[in-house]
């Protein structure tokens, strides 16, 4: 059974690492524009779900989420200097409500009540990028966000303790994903690419 789980881990990182190459082709190419509030929360939210992961016994079920936490923290430094320059006032308070679950995490002490808040947090960091997405959606490499769904569904199945703590976190990412790549598949049926 271990040997079958982390086989599955490594599928899983595997997948997580390939659904970055192109994303960060997109920034190279500048095609693919990242908006830097969105990936600084992922980065920061992704390292404390990792280590709460790792403390938790994840196992191999936690080789996609320090992976995540890896690419994620890339992004974000690339996106403050190739990435989305359009910042509304919606994106600031956005971003500082986030940043500001941050300190109640740390009040908690409790690890599953931890990665409830960073996994909150991690969906609300979807607004930049939603936003600036729904006019651009060819502004997004959709793969990524697809692909990353079934990342973190094989994630879960490795995981070498399954609980609350080490499956809330993947699960609900698996799901936002899927539905944020799904809606920049729709968009694109209404905005001509550019």
């Amino acid at each position: 059974m271990v040997m079958t789980k982390t086989i599955l881990g490594a599928i899983a990182a595997g997948i997580s690492i390939y659904t970055y190459v192109p994303y960060f082709i997109g920034i190279f190419k500048g095609r693919t524009k990242p908006h830097a509030f969105s990936w600084i929360i992922w980065a920061l939210v992704t390292g404390i779900t990792s280590a709460a992961q790792i403390v938790s016994h994840g196992g191999a079920g936690a080789w996609v989420t320090i992976i995540e936490a890896l690419a994620t923290s890339a992004v974000s430094i690339i996106a403050l200097f190739k990435g989305e320059t359009n910042i509304t006032r919606g994106d600031k308070i956005g971003f500082g409500l986030s940043l500001s679950a941050i300190p109640l995490w740390i009040a908690t002490g409790d690890p599953l009540w931890s990665v409830i808040l960073v996994t909150a947090i991690s969906v609300s960091g979807f607004w930049p990028t939603f936003r600036k997405s729904w006019p651009q959606p060819w502004g997004e490499v959709a793969q990524t966000y697809l692909l990353a769904a079934p990342a973190y569904a094989l994630s879960i199945t490795a995981l070498d303790e399954l609980n609350w703590t080490t499956a809330l976190y993947p699960g609900v990412l698996m799901v936002a994903n899927l539905a944020f790549g799904a809606t920049l598949l729709l968009r694109r049926k209404h905005v001509a690419k550019p």
